[in-house]
């Protein structure tokens, strides 16, 4: 069903992914930005959350301890509902969807950082969106001890964020593998350059994939 969903859809799915710190969210305004200037029928969201029911999620596995187990099932349920309520109709729409995180956050957050099974990822991410995926991903990436040293300086961290420089690590080790294994969807940005020169690759990125589409 998600499969047929997908390819009856005119629209464009683009997310974001990067560790705690590696300025995704300046990054992504700028894109919003970026993409209203040219008049493109936009929705913005981001995981988890995206929907009533994901937003209360949010809370709860940002900020409430519990199992690793019970963590992924929370992800994936927020993101079930994010799908059907929001990513989907936005889509068969014809609008373009910018979201911050979506599956390739579980296998870095809870594969690579809590060590969760991949397989039992892989499970749940066929379960809930089989061969479904964001049709570009823009991946900003930081050395680990500057993404931590960032995010020491935040305010009202969330319980990830206060974890130690080994955890960002595994995660950014988790994300480097998922963009060399899908090459075509994932666009690989060193954030630890000055914001001017980020947004320049970013208009890049997207005036390309424009123009693939054109041609596609």
């Amino acid at each position: 069903m998600f499969l047929n969903t997908r390819l009856a859809t005119t629209g464009h799915f683009i997310s974001l992914e990067g560790v705690d710190g590696a300025g995704k969210t300046t990054h992504l305004k700028w894109l919003v930005d970026h993409l209203n200037a040219l008049r493109v029928p936009l929705v913005v969201s981001r995981e988890p959350g995206g929907t009533p029911l994901g937003e209360s999620l949010r809370e709860l596995v940002l900020h409430q301890e519990m199992s690793i187990e019970t963590e992924v099932l929370l992800m994936f349920a927020a993101r079930q509902q994010h799908l059907q309520s929001t990513i989907f109709p936005a889509l068969q729409e014809g609008k373009w969807v910018v979201c911050d995180r979506f599956t390739d956050a579980s296998y870095a957050y809870q594969g690579g950082g809590r060590g969760l099974s991949i397989e039992k990822i892989s499970m749940l991410e066929h379960w809930v969106h089989a061969d479904f995926q964001p049709d570009l991903t823009l991946l900003f990436d930081v050395p680990p001890e500057v993404s931590f040293e960032r995010v020491r300086q935040a305010r009202n961290p969330d319980r990830f964020e206060e974890l130690d420089i080994t955890f960002f690590e595994r995660v950014r080790e988790a994300y480097l593998l998922r963009a060399a294994r899908d090459p075509l969807r994932f666009h690989l940005i060193d954030a630890n350059r000055p914001i001017s020169v980020i947004q320049t690759d970013l208009q890049t990125i997207i005036s390309n994939y424009l123009e693939g589409k054109r041609h596609g």
